[in-house]
Formats: C-alpha cells, structure tokens, sequence
C-alpha cells in the first residue's frame, strides 16, 4: 500500500488518560501490534464534547432506541451537548478518509451495542448504543466498525482487519483513476477473497462491472462500493473458506503430481475439520504458487489480505 491505513479509535484505548476517573483503557494489540500498519485517528466524546477529567460518571437512561445521557449522581442531563457535538464531529471526520473505527465497549458515549440503558426503575437493559457510536454509524453506515471487546474473538478480528486493508486498496484504486479497466482489475484480484465472504454478493458485483457499460463511471464506482462493503460486513466461515480453497485446486490440475494433490486434500481436510488453522493450506497454497508461477492466483488477495505478522488466519 502506498500510505497507511487511517482508522478512528476511542482514545482511551491508546492509553489516553480521558476517562471519567482519570485513567485510561490501554489495549496493547490495537496501539502496539495493529498500530504497526495503522495511522490512529483517537476521538474522545466526553471531552472532546467539553466534559472535564476527571468527572461525574454517567449512563444511559430511557427509551434504549432514543435515551438520555445523565449523570448518575447529579442526574444532570448531558444528552444535547453529546449529540451537538457528534453531529459536528463526524462530518469533521469525513475528510479524514478513516477506513474503520474501533470503539470502546459499554461506554454511553462511544459502545457500539448492548450499552446498558437504565429503566425508570433503575434496572439496566443491555439494548442500547452510545450516544456518539449511534451518530458515527449513521453518518458512516457501511464503514467497517468494531469494538474492542469484540477483538477478542479471532474470527471478528480477522474480518474486520481484512475489511480495512480491503477498503483502503480500493481507495488506492479510486485515488489512481475512476477508469473501467481498473476497476475490472480491482474485481478481478478480490474474486476468492469476496468469495470466501458471500459468493451471491461476489456474482452480483461481477454483474455490475460486466453489464453496466453504459452506466456513468462515478456512478459505476459508487454502487461497486456499496456491494464491495456490504460483502465485506458478511462473515466468512469454515464452510465457505473450504469452498475457496477447493476452487483454487482447479487452477494447478496439471501441475501438481499425485503425492502434492493429496497433501493439498489432506490439508484442506484438517482444515474444514478443525484440526489445522487457516494459515496451514493457504501456507501450502502460496509454495505451490511460487513453485509453479501461477500467476493468476499471485494475484489473488485472498492469499495475503493482511499482514502474516499479525497471525490473523493462525487460530483453529
């Protein structure tokens, strides 16, 4: 890539001390190892919206679909100096062509679901959206969006990571030149890798950049972009990466000898039965790539979509 990925992120979870008591919520794999590849974009509600640190704590109370921002023991009501604010925030945000946002989990400013929203009877309904996380995704609807509690699973990890290197190829492309070859070449080179998300979504790209040669390009690139990211929000699972790495048997049927076939069946095997990670084929995929200059497949993102550094594709 040709610049670093921006990515907006709670700034707690830097280790920026903004938080209501003063401290902080320092997640070392999203600062140390994900910064490597990432330029951060931290975004702090409370003070950013004018709230002091330390300061009173507050929660979420009401309607968990439209709730109020109140302090808990002053019952000050903060709700409209959050939501001024974030109104303005994320149209700030636009021209800092962010590839994704990482939120803190079960803050009433900036959780991206099951915040606790407290009843007229104080008890907690884990139903609702931070004030700030509730604005951000409206105004970025398709953008990819984690939290960081979420990171923790390794599946959710993996799909976000990939989303964001994703989407800011596809901006690389779009900043080159909004012309039909490339956005062909675009297609072409995430085929298994849009495949392994959703093979329908994958089909009803490629008709877009097939049957459309009469649709303007600005407009061919804004709809490309819609599927691209709602195909990328799907999540891949055992089953369809299987389906990938079977398709990708197809492209060496006279290269590989008998003894190579079936080390490459066995392996896709274990995989699809939990006993390999992902890494172990898509590992014996990239040597018989080399090995035999396959030269569609060097192409193919889905055999480095990300950073091997990261270890994304080595849990079982």
């Amino acid at each position: 890539m040709k610049n670093r990925i921006k990515l907006g992120v709670s700034a707690c979870l830097l280790g920026e001390n903004v938080r209501y008591d003063g401290g902080h919520k320092l997640d070392r794999f999203i600062r140390d190892t994900l910064g490597e590849y990432i330029d951060f974009v931290p975004v702090c509600p409370e003070v950013e919206s004018g709230m002091p640190v330390p300061r009173e704590a507050m929660r979420l109370v009401g309607d968990p679909e439209s709730p109020r921002l109140v302090t808990i023991r002053s019952q000050k009501d903060m709700t409209k100096q959050m939501i001024d604010w974030a109104k303005s925030r994320v149209q700030e945000l636009e021209s800092e062509g962010l590839c994704g946002y990482i939120f803190k989990s079960n803050s009433p400013s900036s959780g991206m679901e099951r915040v606790k929203v407290y009843n007229a009877n104080g008890m907690p309904l884990k139903k609702g959206v931070g004030l700030f996380a509730r604005a951000f995704m409206e105004h970025f609807p398709l953008l990819p969006t984690e939290e960081e509690g979420r990171l923790h699973d390794p599946l959710l990890r993996e799909n976000f990571i990939e989303s964001i290197f994703a989407l800011k190829r596809w901006r690389e492309i779009k900043a080159e030149n909004l012309t039909r070859g490339n956005l062909v070449a675009f297609h072409s080179r995430h085929k298994l890798q849009l495949m392994s998300h959703s093979i329908a979504e994958y089909r009803a790209m490629g008709k877009l950049v097939a049957g459309n040669k009469e649709m303007p390009v600005n407009e061919l690139y804004h709809e490309y972009e819609t599927l691209l990211l709602k195909a990328l929000s799907l999540k891949c699972t055992v089953k369809k990466h299987t389906n990938v790495l079977q398709h990708m048997m197809g492209y060496f049927k006279k290269q590989l000898s008998p003894d190579e076939k079936q080390e490459l069946l066995d392996v896709i095997f274990d995989y699809h039965n939990g006993m390999t990670p992902l890494i172990v084929p898509v590992t014996l995929f990239n040597h018989y790539v080399r090995k035999y200059d396959e030269k569609y497949l060097k192409e193919q993102t889905y055999l480095n979509p990300h950073p091997t550094a990261l270890k994304l594709r080595n849990h079982a």
